[in-house]
């Protein structure tokens, strides 16, 4: 059974002119969710332009450059809600210098929609947009073939695209594919099955987004609660209350659960869960609760609660798939901030063991320049260990971002390998 109130974060990504603003508009309109003064207004818009019908592009393309040169140049996050899911959409562009921008639309996603024009087939770009969709885990992708329109519908067409795109992914890790022909322009197989391709039996796009078992997605094994914050109220009732504040970054505490606390590794067991004024004997991910122990432990923020069965590695030297986001070059041996969950320390690229030729997938070592939109496995060093898994196990507990101490910019998003 589903959830109603289930949230499914799903991406966009295309090459210029794919028709993924088209695809997120027909989405919108044609699911009853867009106000009517911004329907108004979009009809206005459409016809100054001189479009015949409403120009579907325009609900997405909210950024004043981007309606002036038809592209999408930054993530846009667009929200809406059927009678049986809330939807958050990413938007992002598709151009190979906005690489960062797919990174961060993408690292929360559980779906990964990949636009395809059914005339050009299977291009650069999708390669690149699949291999950043397996580096991030994204757990489903749906591969939209899209204008079927301008290829009359054919079933040949599209055949040869999934052929041509399973070829690509099968050298990926990618766990769930599935392909829809469709005609966002037209409305086939956007939110109604299209009566052009009578041929594909499968379900339209919102039916298949809203059908997703996307439960089995989150990591139910290993529990994991970064502490945020320590409650102590010093009020009557709760004079020795002492609560450790957080949310549950993977799988389940229960009440009376032995756990250790890390770095320390003091053990104890589980005293109380609560959820506002609520006890509750389970907490699992993605719950935000208070915790109390049995024993007066220290602990801090940043530290972690684990069940004593099932650690994280506790390290100081990581390596990391990292996505360089800022306009200045990584500078060798420099000191940055490293976020991991609510944990912050001081960190340090040691080596660049090799860099990602994002167009032909291909690893070079030579190079070891960090600079934007590259993408390349490095070591980290930091001044205190880190409580990590690996990204492919724990999405949350794997994955880190650098922050430059001299700017306070986020510099770098990165996966622990």
């Amino acid at each position: 059974m589903l959830d109603n109130n289930q949230l499914l974060r799903f991406t966009t990504a295309g090459s210029v002119d794919d028709g993924k603003s088209t695809l997120i508009g027909r989405l919108l309109y044609d699911s009853k969710s867009i106000f009517e003064d911004q329907l108004e207004a979009i009809e206005n818009t459409s016809k100054k332009k001189g479009h015949d019908g409403v120009d579907l592009a325009l609900f997405t393309d909210g950024l004043r450059d981007e309606r002036e040169q038809g592209i999408t140049i930054d993530v846009a996050y667009r929200y809406f809600t059927t009678p049986k899911r809330k939807f958050i959409i990413a938007d992002t562009p598709g151009h190979i210098q906005y690489t960062r921008n797919m990174v961060t639309g993408a690292s929360t996603a559980n779906v990964a929609t990949i636009l395809i024009d059914a005339r050009h087939g299977v291009i650069e770009q999708t390669k690149r947009h699949a291999f950043i969709a397996s580096l991030l885990q994204i757990p489903h992708i749906i591969v939209c073939v899209n204008k079927m329109d301008l290829v009359d519908f054919s079933e040949d067409v599209f055949n040869n695209i999934v052929s041509e795109f399973e070829e690509v992914s099968s050298k990926m890790l990618v766990k769930d594919v599935r392909f829809i022909p469709m005609s966002a322009l037209l409305g086939d197989n956007v939110v109604n099955k299209s009566e052009n391709m009578p041929w594909y039996q499968g379900a339209p796009m919102l039916h298949t987004l809203e059908t997703m078992h996307i439960s089995s997605d989150i990591n139910k094994v290993d529990a994991r609660f970064p502490v945020q914050t320590v409650i102590r109220p010093q009020r009557e009732g709760f004079i020795d209350y002492r609560g450790y504040a957080g949310r549950m970054a993977s799988g389940i505490l229960r009440k009376g659960d032995e756990v250790t606390v890390m770095p320390s590794g003091f053990t104890s067991k589980i005293q109380s869960i609560t959820l506002h004024d609520k006890e509750l004997d389970e907490a699992y991910a993605p719950m935000s609760v208070s915790i109390t122990l049995e024993d007066d432990i220290d602990i801090s923020r940043g530290d972690m609660i684990v069940r004593s069965n099932n650690k994280p590695e506790a390290s100081q030297d990581i390596e990391v798939m990292l996505c360089w986001l800022n306009n200045s070059p990584a500078r060798p041996r420099a000191k940055y901030t490293i976020k991991h969950t609510s944990n912050d320390q001081k960190a340090m690229i040691k080596e660049v063991v090799y860099k990602y030729d994002i167009n032909t997938l291909e690893r070079n070592s030579e190079d070891s320049d960090l600079a934007m939109n590259d993408i390349a496995k490095v070591k980290i060093r930091t001044t205190k260990p880190l409580m990590v898994d690996s990204y492919r196990d724990n999405r949350t507990t794997g994955s880190i971002i650098l922050v430059d101490d001299a700017t306070n910019e986020t510099v770098a998003a990165g996966m622990i390998v």
